[in-house]
C-alpha cells in the first residue's frame, strides 16, 4: 500500500493545478482552431500540442521540462552534471535565435520579389505599416515594462513569429514564451482581425480600385536585388545582420538557378523541420508558473493592438499616398504591410474580391507583404542596436 500510494502522489492528476488545466484547454483550443478552422494550422497544432505537453504536471527531481537546463554542480568538494531534459535542448534553438534564421533562409528561398521589384513604390506600405512597433513599444514603456521589454513586446506588431523570438530572446528572454505565443496567435488570426479594420478604414469606391497588371521583371534584377538589398539594409541596422542575411541569401539561391537543390531544400525539408520542432517547443515553454500571470495578458492585449495599429498604419498610408498618385493603388493593399507571409496578402484578396470577383489583387498585395518582412527584420535590428 505504501508503494501504490507513493505511485498515486507521481501522478499528474495528484498535482494538476488549475494554471495547468487552463493552459491544457488553451491548448486543446489552438488545436482546434488548427483543424477545424483551418487558422495557420502549420504553426497553431505544433504549438497547441506542446502547450498540452508542457503543463502535464511533473514530478520533482525529474528533468522532463524546457527548463530544466543542463548545469554545473559543486557539492562536498566535487563537481556534478546534470545532463538536463531532452526538451531543453531543443530550446536552446529558440531562447538562443538559432531556429529564427533558419525560418528566414527558408522564406527567402520561396519569396519572390518581382512584384515589389515592379512597382517600388509599394514598398513604402511595408514600411508604413511598422509604425504599430513603435506606438506599441511607448504604449509598453507608458505600462511599466522595461524599454528592452517594451521592444521586444512592439515588434509582435510586424506579425513575423521568427522575429519576435529573435528579438526577445536577446532583449527579454524571460518573456519569451508570452511574446512568441502572442506572435504566433495574431499570425494565425490574420483573417479574424484584419477584414474589418480594413472595411472601416476604406470606402466602397476606393475597395472597387482596379491597379495595373506589374511589370515583367527580368532575371539580372532579381538576382541583383538581394546583393544590394542586404548591403543598404543592414549597413542601417547592422543588428539585422542574422536575419536580413539568411532571408537574402535563401533569395539568392533561388533566384540565381544554379542552387536549385539547395533552395528547395531550405524552402521544403528544412523550413518544415525547424517550424515543428519551434512551434512544438514554444508551445511547451508556457507552463503555468511561467506563463499565467498579469505580464502575459499585458503582452496579449498590446500585441492586439501593436497588429491593429500596424494593419491600420499601411491602409492609411495607402490612402496617403493616393493624394499624390495619377495611378492610383487600392488602399486595400496597405494591410499586407504587416509580414504574415501570405496570409495578409489573401486577406487583400478575399476582401477586395468580396467586392468585385473579378478584381485580383494578390499579387499586388505581395509586394508590400514581402517589403513588410524586411521591414519588421530591420525594426527588430533597429531595436536591438539602440536598446540592447
Amino acid at each position: 500500500m505504501d508503494i501504490l500510494y507513493q505511485f498515486l502522489q507521481t501522478t499528474g492528476f495528484v498535482q494538476l493545478t488549475l494554471g495547468n488545466t487552463i493552459m491544457i484547454v488553451i491548448g486543446i483550443v489552438f488545436i482546434c482552431l488548427a483543424i477545424i478552422k483551418d487558422y495557420e494550422p502549420l504553426l497553431l497544432l505544433p504549438i497547441g500540442f506542446g502547450i498540452v505537453v508542457g503543463n502535464i504536471p511533473i514530478v520533482e527531481g525529474i528533468e522532463l521540462g524546457v527548463y530544466d537546463n543542463a548545469e554545473l554542480m559543486l557539492k562536498d568538494g566535487k563537481i556534478s552534471f546534470h545532463a538536463g531534459s531532452v526538451m531543453s535542448y531543443i530550446y536552446f534553438g529558440v531562447s538562443q535565435g538559432i531556429f529564427p534564421p533558419l525560418i528566414f533562409l527558408g522564406i527567402g528561398a520561396m519569396t519572390d520579389f518581382s512584384t515589389m521589384l515592379s512597382n517600388p513604390k509599394l514598398v513604402l506600405l511595408g514600411a508604413a505599416a511598422q509604425i504599430g512597433i513603435f506606438l506599441t513599444l511607448i504604449g509598453a514603456m507608458y505600462l511599466g515594462f522595461t524599454p528592452q521589454e517594451a521592444g521586444a513586446i512592439g515588434i509582435i506588431g510586424g506579425a513575423d513569429g521568427p522575429t519576435a523570438i529573435f528579438l526577445s530572446s536577446h532583449l527579454a528572454p524571460e518573456l519569451l514564451g508570452a511574446i512568441a505565443i502572442a506572435a504566433y496567435s495574431y499570425m494565425a488570426l490574420v483573417p479574424v482581425i484584419q477584414p474589418p479594420i480594413m472595411k472601416l478604414l476604406t470606402t466602397k469606391e476606393e475597395r472597387l480600385i482596379r491597379m495595373v497588371p506589374p511589370r515583367q521583371v527580368s532575371r539580372r534584377e532579381r538576382i541583383i536585388f538581394p546583393i544590394v538589398a542586404f548591403l543598404i539594409c543592414t549597413m542601417i541596422a547592422p543588428g539585422a545582420l542574422v536575419l536580413i542575411g539568411m532571408l537574402f541569401f535563401g533569395n539568392l539561391l533561388k533566384e540565381s538557378t544554379v542552387t536549385e537543390r539547395l533552395a528547395n531544400t531550405a524552402r521544403t525539408a528544412m523550413i518544415d523541420i525547424v517550424t515543428i520542432l519551434l512551434g512544438f517547443v514554444v508551445g511547451a515553454s508556457t507552463q503555468a508558473r511561467e506563463f499565467l500571470n498579469p505580464d502575459s495578458l499585458l503582452i496579449f492585449g498590446l500585441g492586439a493592438l501593436s497588429f491593429s495599429v500596424a494593419t491600420a498604419g499601411g491602409v492609411l498610408f495607402a490612402k496617403f499616398m493616393n493624394l499624390f498618385l495619377k495611378e492610383k493603388i487600392n488602399p486595400l493593399i496597405g494591410a499586407a504591410g504587416v509580414s504574415a507571409v501570405p496570409d495578409s496578402a489573401r486577406v487583400v484578396q478575399m476582401v477586395g474580391q468580396s467586392e468585385d470577383s473579378h478584381n485580383f489583387l494578390l499579387m499586388h498585395a505581395m509586394a508590400p507583404n514581402v517589403a513588410g518582412v524586411i521591414g519588421s527584420a530591420v525594426a527588430a535590428g533597429v531595436l536591438w542596436s539602440v536598446l540592447s
